[in-house]
């Protein structure tokens, strides 16, 4: 096949975020991130509405909007609709007759973040309640660090969009305590190391991946000569 011929890469479709009960701050963002990855502009129908549209009459009657007469307002209506089709999509069924009937893209996501995003009193409960999963947080003795690393930073990340964020210093401390016993050298000679309140929590768990191997051989060891003695 000759060069010329070979089709340019393509970029894979992002999934449109669906929206969850008590989780409105991170599809907020990821939704943010999915529509500018769509079309840069239209990001610019939710913040501002819609600017080359003419206003509907204000009959008291629910009315369609007036048709577009230049090609602003053609292109301007279809962005709104593309908006608005992208955020229903992202709405569970249960609750999409709620909002079906919203007029337009700047409205519905508004209304989208009334539902779901909580009031001042629901947020200050939720930080609580994220706060008390940090320092109650742990890691069981049949689960793989991986697993354990990816709650972890899930709930660091939480913690951060309630306006909470933890310090490396707790953050790194609080994994290397929350390691079952299998860990307890390691972990011990990681917490008195003279970096490690100021390294990421990402390279702390990719050292602690280098001794994987090991503390699971030792622990299957020790497993194997209880059952001898037993």
């Amino acid at each position: 096949m000759a060069e010329q011929d070979i089709p340019p890469p393509t970029i894979t479709a992002m999934k449109i975020p669906i929206i969850r009960k008590g989780e409105y701050d991170i599809w907020s963002m990821r939704m943010r991130q999915y529509i500018c990855h769509t079309d840069h502009n239209l990001w610019d129908v939710i913040v501002n509405g819609d600017l080359e549209e003419e206003p509907a009459p204000t009959t008291g009657e629910t009315s369609a909007p007036p048709a577009p007469k230049t090609a602003k307002q053609l292109a301007a209506r279809r962005n709104q609709e593309r908006v608005k089709s992208i955020l229903l999509l992202a709405i569970p069924d249960e609750y999409l007759l709620k909002f079906h009937n919203v007029a337009d893209a700047k409205s519905l996501w508004e209304a989208i973040k009334s539902r779901f995003g909580g009031n001042v009193e629901s947020k200050k409960m939720q930080k609580n309640v994220l706060k008390h999963q940090f320092e109650n947080f742990s890691t069981a003795s049949n689960e793989s660090l991986d697993k354990a690393y990816d709650r972890f930073q899930k709930l660091i990340s939480q913690l951060e969009v309630h306006g909470a964020p933890i310090s490396k210093e707790d953050i790194n401390q609080k994994f290397l305590r929350s390691l079952p016993s299998s860990w307890n050298q390691i972990a011990l000679i990681m917490r008195n190391k003279p970096d490690i309140d100021e390294i990421d929590i990402d390279d702390l768990y990719n050292n602690l991946r280098v001794y994987e191997d090991d503390v699971l051989a030792n622990e299957d060891s020790i497993l194997f000569l209880f059952y001898l003695q037993s």
